[in-house]
């Protein structure tokens, strides 16, 4: 009779095996075309069927030749979906029909931010979307989010997407500023001040760098815009900046990248 295995000896349990990727063809004429969207809607479907028939909708919308034809039915397929159970379809759809600029998924969008028990997206993701046509309803709903982030996500994508609007200037020096916040908020601020008004950056820049307690990185991206845009009639009347810089330099807590900046401003404005 054989012996039973030991404990040392029991199979080890088997390893599920990976799902494979769904392929839906993509459809050839605006017949083919109606039938992935009867598909795209049941949501009786799995979802990796219905997010693989997306896919191929999304082909066909430049191969089919006739796909002016159902493209009403398309856009109208997305929106339906776009409130889906599953965030990842919300996601898609919201993401073509923000790309297509269509006014449905911007007001959808911005409902959401406004009133969260509306969001079809959690709110990072919503800003990163309004992002593809951007108006005037999108930079006051952002303003709102910096002013009180639900998250730091949703604050930082706020940020990029007010980095082309001239009314956020103050909100940008405020975070430039503010040595509390993240250090990637203040590098985006520098970033969109120097867009949106480099007088205002350099004037900022020169504060910091005097600064003696803000962080090196912060001096260092300030330095950088002094030295590759600073005015030289200005920069040189100014020996306490020039203090500041050469303090900089010296610091042994100063890396060697940031050394070899402070070495160019102070050799191209001639101290």
């Amino acid at each position: 009779m054989a012996k039973k295995p030991t404990a040392a000896k029991k199979a080890s349990p088997r390893k599920q095996k990976a799902t494979a990727p769904v392929h839906v063809a993509v459809p050839q004429d605006a017949d083919g075309v109606r039938r992935l969207l009867k598909d795209l809607r049941d949501a009786g479907k799995p979802i990796e069927v219905r997010m693989a028939t997306l896919q191929s909708l999304g082909a066909a919308a430049f191969s089919v030749a006739n796909f002016d034809s159902v493209n009403a039915d398309y856009i109208a397929a997305l929106r339906e979906v776009s409130t889906d159970s599953h965030e990842q379809l919300r996601r898609r759809s919201l993401g073509i029909l923000s790309r297509n600029k269509d006014g449905y998924a911007q007001k959808a969008l911005l409902d959401g931010l406004k009133n969260p028990a509306k969001a079809l997206l959690p709110p990072e993701k919503a800003l990163q979307l309004l992002g593809n046509d951007v108006h005037a309803g999108a930079y006051a709903a952002a303003r709102a989010i910096v002013k009180k982030p639900p998250n730091e996500d949703a604050k930082r994508e706020a940020l990029r997407l007010l980095a082309a609007d001239s009314k956020s200037e103050p909100l940008f020096e405020k975070v430039l500023r503010d040595k509390k916040e993240f250090r990637e908020n203040r590098q985006l601020a520098a970033s969109a001040l120097h867009s949106l008004n480099p007088d205002k950056l350099q004037r900022q820049a020169r504060r910091i760098l005097k600064d003696k307690s803000d962080y090196a990185d912060i001096k260092a991206t300030s330095l950088t815009a002094l030295e590759q845009f600073g005015d030289a009639a200005t920069l040189g009347k100014d020996k306490a900046l020039f203090q500041s810089v050469t303090r900089f330099k010296a610091a042994s807590k100063t890396s060697a990248k940031y050394k070899q900046t402070a070495r160019r401003f102070l050799s191209k404005y001639g101290q």
